[in-house]
């Protein structure tokens, strides 16, 4: 298939610079093969099950997009590296951590079912779609606060529960919801995800006196562009416009109040603490939420 000229040129920094420098942290020195979190040339470091998550889902997100093998062929290789993550204590789920292997949190298992759901969609194989179902309802049961709906942060294997909340486990959950309904259908799935979606809007964001419309409260700006992928995939089945309006508002909002004298952007939605440095993380959550916006056409 032969790409659009721009999408040759983006897929041409991807397998030349980016993967390039990210092979510099595959690690084949213990198996299974994973991403450490440090170049290979430094000190041995840990390896989180959730980072390799992230990366698995680029994988199968690039290959989606192109039907370029390798990029399945390393989503499969982080596949195997995830599933060594889990057993059969506290009844399943994966860690965070493979050196420390003392919780499962919802930023390995939620995450680890829209991987999943994803690998289904780019292979058709039934087994990645009842995985994804499986983790999904893991989560559920483990780590889902039955008084709002949201996501607890991890279960140590004392059973003890962190009940932090923070906005990308319960969007990784809204999307895996979201598509296990366009996968199977079933109108629970759907009704899941309405509801959570209409519960990270009351938590996540604000009413602030003077705006119109709810602001997004500080936090991590990546969580919240990881939630927002979970609006996205609820808004393309349900197309209720609500949840991606806000957005929206929000990111013209930012725009217009947000940014320092270079262009980079302030992480306080209070405008109350504006600090001098600026993360790229942060930078980068803002460029992809607006990318993601534009392709939908707001």
């Amino acid at each position: 298939m032969e790409l659009p000229k721009k999408k040759r040129e983006f897929q041409n920094v991807l397998d030349q610079k980016v993967l390039v420098g990210l092979a510099g942290y595959r690690d084949q020195k213990r198996l299974p093969v994973g991403y450490a979190s440090y170049l290979n040339n430094a000190p041995v470091s840990d390896r989180f099950y959730d980072d390799n998550i992230w990366l698995g889902i680029d994988f199968t997100d690039s290959y989606l997009s192109t039907k370029k093998q390798d990029y399945l062929t390393k989503a499969k290789e982080v596949w195997a590296f995830v599933m060594s993550g889990e057993d059969d204590l506290i009844g399943g789920g994966i860690y965070w951590c493979e050196q420390k292997k003392e919780s499962k949190n919802a930023c390995s298992n939620a995450p680890a079912s829209v991987f999943a759901l994803k690998m289904y969609e780019a292979t058709k194989d039934n087994h990645y779609l009842e995985e994804g179902r499986r983790l999904y309802h893991w989560t559920k049961e483990k780590l889902e606060d039955p008084n709002d709906g949201l996501f607890w942060d991890n279960m140590s294997l004392n059973g003890h529960i962190d009940k932090a909340k923070y906005s990308y486990n319960s969007g990784q959950m809204l999307q895996a919801a979201a598509l296990l309904y366009r996968l199977t259908q079933e109108k629970q799935y759907l009704m899941d995800a309405q509801k959570l979606g209409e519960a990270c809007y009351s938590y996540f964001f604000q009413d602030v006196t003077g705006q119109e419309f709810k602001l997004l409260k500080n936090s991590n700006l990546w969580f919240h562009a990881v939630m927002m992928r979970g609006f996205i995939s609820l808004f393309e089945q349900d197309h209720n416009p609500k949840y991606l309006a806000v957005f929206a508002n929000n990111l013209q909002y930012a725009w217009n109040h947000m940014r320092d004298e270079k262009g980079l952007f302030y992480t306080d939605w209070t405008l109350k603490d504006r600090k001098e440095t600026k993360g790229l993380l942060d930078q980068c959550a803002f460029v992809e939420m607006y990318a993601r916006l534009a392709k939908l056409g707001y």
